[in-house]
């Protein structure tokens, strides 16, 4: 049996990415339930290849014995762009495809900062605006409260 791709979600994280794997689903039965490839193999490996400017890479193979299970890659370039492909194989079982590339830009720590500058800029230049339409407002008030009796007259 060919070991089907896992089911693969990656964040980003300062200067990392995580990844989120989730193995395939087995075809094996035992008395009408189906069983895990946890069932089946107990232990399995998993290979990440990452992808990026400088090419591919594959990483030291890993063992699981989880359904669900994350890693962290780290020391990344901040800003850059990387994409994850994930095969999982069993010691008794080398058959496996490969999951689709999935891609996710590095995030950066800098980065994170200017946008919460940003969003306080914008905050503050709108209560600025605020106070100063108000102020016109008001100003507008007293002129038209000065003025009127002079038209009336």
């Amino acid at each position: 049996a060919i070991l089907g791709p896992p089911e693969v979600n990656i964040t980003s994280c300062p200067n990392c990415i995580n990844i989120t794997m989730k193995l395939p689903a087995s075809h094996f039965r035992d008395k009408g339930k189906l069983l895990s490839l946890i069932d089946i193999y107990e232990e399995l490996d998993y290979d990440i290849t990452l992808k990026s400017l400088d090419g591919e890479h594959k990483r030291p193979r890993q063992k699981t014995t989880e359904e669900v299970f994350s890693t962290v890659i780290e020391e990344l370039y901040p800003s850059r762009n990387y994409c994850v492909s994930v095969m999982v194989t069993a010691s008794l079982n080398k058959h496996s495809t490969p999951s689709p590339w999935k891609c996710v830009t590095a995030g950066s720590e800098a980065r994170q900062g200017y946008h919460e500058v940003a969003v306080a800029g914008a905050v503050c230049v709108s209560l600025i605006i605020a106070a100063v339409l108000k102020c016109v407002h008001a100003a507008g008030f007293i002129l038209q409260k000065i003025s009127l009796p002079q038209t009336l007259v």
